[in-house]
C-alpha cells in the first residue's frame, strides 16, 4: 500500500529537518562558515559606511541586506565541499530521500544561519541606538524570503562537483561582488545612471535590500509587491538550477 501524500510531505520534512540539525552541530563553527558567513559582511559594512551620514535606519536596513546575503549565500559552497571531501555528501545523496529534500534541508541550514546573524544587529540597532522598525511583520517576511533565497543562490555555486572550499568560493565571490555593488547598498538605485540601474535589477540583493527599506525606513524604490514576487521566484529558481546541476554531476558520476 502506498503511503498518502501527506505522510509522504511528513517524512521529507523530518528528513530536511534532520539535514539542517546535522549540518547546524558539525559546520556552524567551522572558521570558514565563520570568516565567509559572519565576519566579512560586518567587514564590508564599515568599511563603506563611514563617514556616509547615512542615518541609523537606513545603515540598519544595508547591514542587514549585507549579513543576509553573505551569511545565507556561504553556507552551501562551505558545508557541501567539505561534506563531498569526507564522503558524507555521497552517502546523502544514495539516502532513501528525494534530491529536493536534501537541497530544501541545506537551503534551511544557510537561510537559518543568516537569520540568527541578523538577529544580532537588529537588537543592537533597536536597544542601544534607538532604531525603529516601521513594520515588524514585514521585517519578519523580509528576513525569511531574502535568507532562503540566498541560501538557494549559494547552493547553485555548491552544485558543481568540488571537494575544496576555496574552488567553489572563489567563484561564488567574484559573482557575489559584482551584484553585491549594483544593488544598492552603497549606491542608491535613484543615483545611479539608468543604464546601471537597469543593470541592478539582475541582482537578487537589490530586491533584498529594497524590501528592507520598505520595512524600516520607508526609503524603498521598488514597488513592494515586485520586491516580494522577485525573492520568492528567487527561491523557486535557484533551487531548480540547484537541482538540474545536481542531477547532471550524478550522471556524470560526480
Amino acid at each position: 500500500m502506498k503511503p498518502s501524500l501527506w505522510s509522504r510531505i511528513s517524512d521529507e520534512a523530518a528528513q530536511a529537518w534532520a539535514i539542517l540539525v546535522k549540518d547546524m552541530r558539525v559546520y556552524y563553527l567551522q572558521p570558514p562558515m565563520i570568516m565567509y558567513g559572519l565576519v566579512l559582511p560586518f567587514f564590508i559594512f564599515f568599511s563603506f559606511s563611514v563617514k556616509r551620514n547615512l542615518g541609523i535606519q537606513c545603515s540598519m536596513a544595508n547591514l542587514l541586506a549585507l549579513t543576509t546575503f553573505f551569511t545565507a549565500s556561504s553556507a552551501g559552497p562551505v558545508i557541501v565541499p567539505l561534506e563531498r571531501r569526507e564522503r558524507t555528501y555521497d552517502r546523502l545523496m544514495t539516502a532513501p530521500m528525494s534530491l529536493w529534500t536534501v537541497l530544501l534541508g541545506k537551503t534551511l541550514v544557510g537561510a537559518l544561519f543568516a537569520i540568527a546573524a541578523s538577529i544580532i544587529p537588529l537588537i543592537v540597532g533597536i536597544v542601544l541606538l534607538g532604531a525603529q522598525i516601521n513594520a515588524l511583520p514585514l521585517v519578519i517576511v523580509t528576513v525569511l524570503l531574502t535568507t532562503a533565497a540566498f541560501s538557494a543562490f549559494g547552493l547553485f555555486f555548491a552544485s558543481f562537483p568540488a571537494q575544496s572550499v576555496g574552488t567553489i568560493m572563489m567563484p561564488s565571490t567574484l559573482m557575489r561582488w559584482p551584484l553585491l555593488f549594483i544593488s544598492g547598498v552603497f549606491i542608491p538605485l535613484t543615483d545611479m545612471d539608468p543604464w546601471l540601474r537597469v543593470i541592478s535589477y539582475i541582482s537578487p540583493l537589490t530586491y533584498g535590500q529594497d524590501l528592507l527599506h520598505h520595512a524600516l525606513d520607508s526609503k524603498a524604490v521598488l514597488p513592494l509587491g515586485l520586491d516580494l514576487g522577485a525573492m520568492a521566484l528567487g527561491v523557486v529558481l535557484f533551487l531548480v538550477i540547484a537541482y538540474l546541476l545536481h542531477q547532471r554531476s550524478r550522471k556524470l558520476g560526480y
